[in-house]
């Protein structure tokens, strides 16, 4: 599963275990709640849910986007 992390001060790609909306929703308030700079929310998420960073590029078809600036979750269509 490969998640984008969409925000104002940056974006990453994440990897991991596949997880439904819901349970991705949860994974999110949880980091959320614990990362004081909207910057370090990729790292703190990939802490403690166990996902990785890789590389950006806008080439790779995610599952799903993290709208950091909003709090939205969604899934892109290509």
């Amino acid at each position: 599963m490969i998640i984008e992390i969409d925000g104002y001060f940056n974006q990453a790609l994440l990897t991991g275990k596949k997880c439904s909306k819901q349970q991705l929703r949860q994974m999110y308030r949880q980091a959320d709640q614990l990362t004081f700079e909207t910057r370090d929310f990729a790292n703190v998420f990939c802490r403690l849910h166990n996902f990785d960073q890789i590389p950006y590029s806008a080439d790779i078809e995610v599952d799903f986007v993290l709208d950091t600036d909003t709090g939205r979750i969604y899934s892109p269509s290509y």
